[in-house]
């Protein structure tokens, strides 16, 4: 039997060094390791096109990633079907560097049938456990890439009276897979008032059709009172109103990235106009590991569990297909001792 207990070290001596252990160094070594080593972060961006997404994508890592984008004209994109693209960055900031990787869906939206529409997307999310289950199954598991999608962004139009059966359709056929957080697409053309009503409405249809989008988690009990302001209001913000913007205007005196219209300017960056630097903080600063955490341990455990029972059913069947087979032998070579003993009579 093992016995725990906790020890409260005391000093007894007039030199400290002689009664510091030193396992108090223990989250630097890890911060050392894990800075040394970088970071990975998967983000999924969906959504039909002309909502902004790879606009909002520039403006949340400050990086170009679709300069290379060939522009469809209407009549490609009603026969474009959904695939699948990656752009991978590698972004440093004060000697902490992140492995980005952005998978967009070209394609999801624009057809005038979009039935199932959503399935090849399902399809690449699930190869990706498939490809992280193998690595980890076989012999090297010392440098494993890990491709698993860790967020989608799903970009709904704002134009309509709340979420459309492809947004509910899309939602509950990747719910259980990735941690999708919504978006209320190009929140400019809406007043204020209008932005509250249509966030209201999504949350109560998200609730309605049963979608498990992504949870924030809940506060500890001895957070700060500002902390909890803050995690309430950002579960208050969903689906998160967003502006994307990769052009920078003049506002005040200041340079600012946003939208001039002939009525004002809309800035990105102002927590007033809309909600990207909620998202860029809970995206970056303060959830990205929650994230990675949900997606590990559970979209990915479900599938890995999944994976195992039908393992485990295969090799059952396959037993007892081999005990039936032998059984069946074993029949037919009764049958045929009795014949022959009968011809002996």
């Amino acid at each position: 039997s093992v016995t725990s207990f906790k020890v409260k070290s005391k000093l007894t001596t007039d030199d400290p060094d002689k009664e510091y252990v030193g396992f108090a160094t223990l989250p630097n070594q890890v911060h050392r390791k894990s800075v040394k080593k970088g970071f990975d972060f998967t983000l999924m961006v969906a959504g039909e096109s002309g909502l902004g997404k790879s606009t909002l994508v520039n403006s949340l890592f400050l990086t170009d990633l679709y300069k290379d984008r060939k522009l469809l004209n209407a009549e490609e994109r009603i026969t474009q079907t959904v695939e699948i693209t990656k752009h991978t960055v590698d972004i440093e900031e004060k000697g902490v560097k992140l492995k980005l990787t952005i998978v967009d869906t070209p394609g999801f939206g624009d057809a005038v049938n979009n039935t199932e529409c959503w399935k090849s997307v399902a399809d690449y999310i699930d190869q990706q456990f498939e490809q992280y289950f193998r690595d980890e199954s076989g012999l090297n598991r010392k440098n494993i890439q890990d491709n698993r999608v860790h967020c989608c962004l799903y970009f709904i139009s704002p134009f309509g009276h709340g979420l459309r059966p492809l947004d509910v359709e899309f939602m509950k056929a990747l719910h259980e897979k990735v941690n999708i957080v919504p978006i209320l697409a190009k929140a400019d053309t809406l007043t204020p008032s209008e932005v509250k009503k249509k966030k209201i409405k999504m949350r109560e249809e998200i609730e309605q059709y049963g979608i498990k989008i992504y949870q924030f988690p809940d506060c500890d009990s001895d957070e700060d009172e500002e902390f909890k302001q803050q995690d309430l209001e950002l579960k208050e913000s969903i689906p998160f109103a967003v502006i994307g913007s990769n052009t920078v205007v003049e506002a005040k005196g200041k340079r600012v990235r946003g939208r001039l219209y002939p009525w004002g300017i809309v800035e990105v960056e102002n927590a007033a106009h809309c909600d990207f630097i909620k998202l860029r903080n809970m995206l970056v600063r303060t959830h990205m590991q929650d994230l990675k955490d949900v997606t590990r341990e559970t979209h990915y455990e479900n599938y890995r569990a999944q994976c195992i029972q039908s393992m485990t059913r295969m090799v059952v069947k396959e037993r007892n297909r081999k005990y039936l087979r032998r059984m069946q032998e074993m029949l037919q070579r009764y049958q045929d001792h009795l014949i022959t003993q009968k011809d002996g009579c």
